[in-house]
């Protein structure tokens, strides 16, 4: 997904920037990135986090580093942000989102003039330089953004910096979000609400869907004003990406999760099979709390079989190779043999998507003497591949366990979105027996889905304004 920190301070600012980036690292595991205006002008540093943190690649740039404003990223997709020369003056950029319309923005952008774009390794164009393209077209960087936003399909939010102002952008259709935080010397802008609790800074405001605002030591003025209709936040946000003490459209995401799973809970409370558990847990991390609410609801005890060490696995670091990426999951997790051994699990995940981390964490815990794994998944199947975030690394939609399933019961991959519409129902006897085979094909003793019911009333916004395309197709 990705992550974006930006400050402007009567004062230096780079060790809040470093911090407040720092903060953002659960979002990507590719590339880090800072920039920072000062005396010297532009000052721009991006490094790959793939094998070490972000704080041990940064810490010479917190060190050497002057300014008072700057913004900084975390990207799983290409180095920003960027610098740019153009008509709009010298300026920096980072954005988090996804650009489904790619090829024919670049076609446009070069029959109108933009002479060439620079190719990442593989031959792809940095996401980050189109939008700056498309933001250089404008008569100024506002008017820029706002033609950004309204030509790519998919989303974007942005924090653009020139000599003068910070200007931060969320996507037009509010499916990521940017918080405002203010200090007496300034203010700061982040992805996430929390990054910027320990550096001082109070809530200002959160931007509302496609809103532009310019940001200054001494004020935050409104310069495109917010997007109120088809407004498509992530619900995702909640149930795995965000980070626990994060609040996005005034909602808490561990009460949120706490939520969710007692509703997970209330549908088992007629399920013999999960009267005489002896524990609930939760797969670490983004499972713990939707377990935590389960357990709160059923007066089961909570327990951890599994615990993630943390020493040298601070971060979600995870290689391209599927098979290397399902050895560095098991690593990361020590069995407590003392817990698991002749005992049964009510075990609570975010969500199931290809299932087969899933499926390795499951055989970790029989082969430690577990006796029975009852599975429930924080979230309904997911039947789309996200084409707004990036949330999972499937490549196809047919990689998802789900579709898989639907493959096999349907004995053709030819999908039609109306035979998706039925499996997507929850109430359908397709839908039931789609998750008994996804039970049968995982190994587990049972499984049960939340239903998009319970999770969208777990989160407490207006259903109309949330995001369900990966469980329904819904855009």
């Amino acid at each position: 997904m990705g992550g974006l920190f930006g400050v402007a301070s009567k004062n230096d600012c780079v060790m809040d920037l470093f911090f407040g980036v720092d903060y953002h690292s659960h979002l990507g595991t590719k590339t880090g990135g800072m920039c920072v205006y000062g005396k010297k002008g532009f000052d721009r540093s991006i490094h790959s986090i793939e094998d070490a943190p972000f704080r041990t690649k940064f810490q010479k740039e917190m060190e050497k580093m002057e300014g008072t404003s700057g913004i900084g990223s975390i990207s799983d997709t290409e180095p920003q942000p960027l610098t740019v020369y153009s008509k709009l003056g010298h300026y920096s950029l980072g954005t988090v989102g996804v650009i489904n319309n790619k090829d024919d923005i670049v076609d446009d952008l070069i029959h109108s003039g933009n002479n060439q774009f620079m190719s990442m390794s593989g031959g792809l164009i940095n996401n980050t330089e189109l939008v700056a393209a498309l933001i250089s077209t404008g008569v100024s960087i506002p008017a820029g953004i706002r033609y950004a936003q309204k030509k790519i399909e998919g989303s974007i939010s942005l924090l653009a910096m020139d000599e003068h102002a910070l200007y931060a952008a969320r996507d037009f259709h509010g499916r990521t979000p940017l918080i405002i935080g203010k200090r007496e010397d300034g203010y700061c802008v982040a992805s996430e609400s929390f990054s910027f609790i320990n550096l001082g800074y109070e809530y200002y405001k959160e931007l509302g869907p496609g809103e532009v605002v310019k940001i200054t030591p001494d004020s935050v003025e409104t310069v495109v004003e917010a997007n109120d209709k088809d407004v498509r936040i992530c619900t995702f946000l909640w149930t795995y990406f965000g980070y626990a003490t994060s609040i996005y459209e005034g909602k808490n995401v561990e009460n949120m999760r706490y939520r969710n799973g007692a509703k997970i809970c209330e549908m088992d409370a007629d399920d013999p099979d999960v009267q005489d558990v002896d524990y609930v847990a939760g797969v670490p991390d983004s499972g713990i709390a939707h377990a935590l609410g389960y357990a709160q609801r059923s007066h089961f005890p909570y327990a951890r079989p599994l615990i993630k060490y943390t020493p040298t696995w601070p971060r979600s670091f995870m290689p391209g190779n599927q098979k290397a990426r399902n050895l560095i999951a098991r690593m990361k997790l020590i069995p407590d043999r003392e817990i698991i051994e002749g005992k049964k699990f009510v075990l609570v995940d975010d969500s199931i998507v290809r299932g087969t981390q899933l499926r390795e964490t499951l055989s970790y815990l029989y082969e430690n003497g577990a006796e029975k794994i009852h599975v429930r998944s924080a979230c309904p199947p997911i039947m789309y591949g996200c084409k707004y975030l990036n949330f999972s690394r499937t490549v196809s939609n047919m990689e998802l366990i789900s579709r898989k399933v639907i493959a096999e019961l349907e004995g053709t991959e030819e999908l039609t979105e109306e035979i998706l519409k039925q499996y997507s129902d929850s109430s359908t006897e397709k839908y039931t027996a789609m998750v008994k085979r996804i039970e049968e094909v995982m190994g587990f003793d049972s499984l049960k889905y939340q239903t998009l019911e319970n999770l969208l009333d777990a989160v407490e916004v207006d259903k109309c304004k949330l995001c369900t395309y990966c469980w329904d197709g819904r855009e």
